[in-house]
């Protein structure tokens, strides 16, 4: 009996500190990741979206030279990836699409958020 009871010891401690870990909450939750974003709304094509995809997207998917055969830059070429969803599933880096931007960071939440909304309501010109 005397040699069960170290083993039982070691098997709760191991299962008590195996259960424990430790987060930081800010990399959980980043302040501000969409409490300042303003999708409430109809989301503009023109005020909104152009902005993102022109520090995003444009400098690379140029109709004069479309990297991946993908131009953009006007609405009906922006409007035709959207419709397709290779626009919103490159920039979610969703399971079959091309992570975008590429070799940069992720687009903010806040600008898929706003880039989603505008292609759930079916690509506007506004």
């Amino acid at each position: 009996m005397k040699n069960i009871l170290p083993l039982v010891m070691l098997f709760a401690g191991i299962i008590l500190f195996s259960s424990c870990y430790y987060d930081k909450e800010e990399l959980l939750y980043p302040t501000g990741a969409l409490t300042n974003c303003d999708t409430v709304g109809t989301v503009s094509y023109s005020a909104k979206v152009v902005p993102i995809l022109q520090q995003k997207c444009y400098s690379c998917h140029s109709i004069s030279f479309p990297s991946g055969n993908v131009a953009m830059s006007t609405y009906a070429t922006d409007k035709a990836i959207a419709v397709n969803g290779s626009l919103y599933g490159s920039i979610s880096h969703a399971g079959g699409y091309s992570p975008m931007p590429k070799d940069a960071a992720k687009m903010t939440a806040c600008e898929i958020a706003t880039i989603k909304k505008w292609v759930d309501a079916g690509s506007p010109n506004n």
